[in-house]
This record gives C-alpha cells, structure tokens and sequence, in this order.
C-alpha cells in the first residue's frame, strides 16, 4: 500500500487528491497537514468527506506528520515546497510539488518564471534542480518513473501543451505564428478569497487578465519548444468566466505545410495513441467543458482553415483534474510503479 502525505491539503488541490486517492485501490493517505482547522477531522470541515477520509487536520510541527510517507505532496503555493522537499527526501519520500518550484530544472529557468511572477527569483533548493522532472505525463512518462521531486504542471500550461505538441514535434507551424486563447472558471484562482472573485464581481462578467505576461508562458514556449527543435514563442491571453471550473483553449498556429483536417486528426492520434487520458476529435464533435468535467481527460478538438492554412486546435479539461489533482495522481501513479489509469480511468456524468 503506498502511503501518501499531503501538506496544504485544504485547498482545492489538496482536496481534489484527497477525493481522487479515496478511489484508489492501493494508496492510503497517513497524514493531511494544513495551517487552518487544525485539530478538525478533515470531514468535520468538508463534511462531503464523511466515511472516506476523517483524518485530522495536523499542524506541520505535529510529530504525527512527521512520519514517513512513500510520497510527499506539497499542495502549496510558491516557495514552500523548494523549502521543505529535502527533508521528505531525506525520509526516503518522493514529492510532488503543485506549484512552480520545480516545474523548471535550472535556475535560470525558474528565475524567468518567478520574475513573471512576482516572486523571489532565487530558487532556496537549486542543488534538486536538474533531478526533477516536469510532471506531463503524456511527454514526460520516463523521466516521471525515475526522478525524486515532480512538479505538477500549471492547468493552463497542461491544456496548452497537450493541445500543441504533435503540431510541434511534427513542425506543422511557424515557431512565432502560436496564439493560445484560454477561458477558465473561477476556481483557477485557488480557495483564497478575494474582492476580485466575490461573487457580484464575476456574475455575468468576464474579463482578460495578466496581459502584461502569463507565469504559464514559461512552461508552455519551453515545451513546445522542445518538441520542435527550435524555440517556439507564443502569444498568451486568459480569461476567466463566470463558471466554477473548467478551461477552453484555443489554439491557433499558422502551418508552413498543407495538410487536411483528417490528416491532422491522424497525426494527433498518432502522437496520443498511448495516452489513455487524450481523446482526439474532429471538427464537428460536440465537445465542451461538460465533457470533461470532473475527470482526468483532455478532450482535443482537431480543425483546419484551408483558406488561410492555419491550424486551430480547442482544448478542453477540468482546471481542478487534469489541471491539478488529477495530473497529480497520475503522476503519483508512475512515480510508484503503478498503471498510469489506476484510480483515475472513469467518465463524467451527464448532463
């Protein structure tokens, strides 16, 4: 049984895998560590939890949470896990990092990130940089098996990413032509309250934000562009909408080949073919956000405008699963030996 730890594990990401590992049949959570409700059995405060997980909330400092786990989860925000993975390390655990802290394997790297960010752009933990690995499964699954510390995709980089990778590993497009226009529900912006995310605030509105540049900027030209063979820049606008979850990414490139719609369709099916998570349609499927809802999946809507050349891709998944909780299982999932599918493969529900 593979004893898992999760430190944060009130927020939304924390919750999610609470959820998700409740289904799995060889995982079992030893400690949930957070700083708020300590004390509380976890379903006194998310009460939808009862009978499947009532551990109680410990503090970081509780000699309970210090027991060895096989793998450490840190659904945190920046800078707390680059500060504490040494020492799961050290106890013989595997982490896997929500944030960005090691989403990036140089300095270098992280430092563009958290400049854009707003954050401290030196790294407290540069000597694991290098032995982590990027934790999408679908272009990373090797590196996942093996590496000490993962980092959790960002949800936009994920919908991105996997929307534009058979393009750029085939060299389908023009490496400066790529705009990604992403819509996502509310929840992206995490559990904190906020003026901005008060509920007057987002009904019936919508509004693009973070113009002046995108921390998922970073993720997604680095790799798109190892997919390419060169470096592959991108314009990036998000939006957020007035839903609880979900994120719609269209994406447009313009093609330096001809190519129909069925042979793009071939292509991307190709590239997925051992991806269980990826679903790959043409143009008049009637994919949206329902169908990804609540699931690991990331539904690709696949088309191509003959009269201008230029490749378009939709992008479908739940921010809050396949952008963060269920991506984390899967990950989980490869970094201790178990099927990539293990606790995840289900469907949605309709409507």
């Amino acid at each position: 049984m593979t004893k898992i730890k999760i430190v944060g594990a009130t927020g939304y990401g924390g919750i999610g895998l609470i959820e998700l590992l409740g289904r799995h049949p060889d995982a079992e959570i030893t400690a949930i560590v957070a700083r708020e409700d300590v004390g509380r059995p976890i379903s006194d405060v998310f009460p939808h939890l009862a009978g499947f997980c009532d551990l109680p909330i410990l503090d970081a400092e509780d000699p309970a949470a210090q027991a060895p786990a096989d793998v450490v989860v840190f659904s945190t925000p920046d800078r707390v896990g680059m500060y504490q993975a040494e020492a799961a390390l050290a106890q013989g655990a595997k982490v896997l990092d929500f944030s960005g802290d090691f989403r990036f394997t140089t300095a270098e790297a992280y430092a563009d990130y958290a400049t854009r960010h707003g954050k401290d752009p030196v790294h407290a933990a540069p000597q694991l940089l290098g032995k982590n690995a990027y934790g999408l499964a679908e272009l990373h699954r090797e590196e996942i098996r093996q590496a000490p510390v993962v980092g959790n995709p960002g949800c936009f980089a994920c919908s991105c990413i996997l929307g534009l990778a058979p393009a750029a590993k085939a060299r389908l497009f023009d490496p400066r032509s790529v705009i990604c226009d992403c819509k996502t529900g509310v929840s992206g912006a995490g559990k904190k309250v906020s003026a901005t995310f008060h509920y007057p605030a987002r009904y019936e509105n919508m509004n693009a934000y973070k113009l002046a540049g995108h921390q998922h900027v970073c993720e997604v030209e680095r790799e798109l562009s190892l997919q390419y063979g060169e470096t592959v820049m991108l314009t990036f606008t998000a939006h957020v909408l007035p839903i609880c979850r979900g994120i719609m990414s269209t994406l447009y490139a313009q093609m330096d080949k001809a190519m129909t719609e069925e042979q793009a369709i071939d292509l991307y099916r190709d590239f997925y073919r051992d991806s269980p998570f990826v679903r790959v349609y043409g143009s008049k499927a009637p994919i949206g956000t329902h169908c990804v809802s609540r699931t690991n999946f990331c539904d690709l809507v696949i088309s191509v405008d003959p009269r201008v050349n230029r490749l378009r891709v939709v992008s479908y998944i739940d921010n809050l699963m396949k952008g963060q909780a269920g991506s984390a299982l899967q990950n989980i999932n490869l970094m201790t030996g178990h099927p990539e599918t293990m606790g995840l493969m289900f469907s949605g529900m309709y409507p």
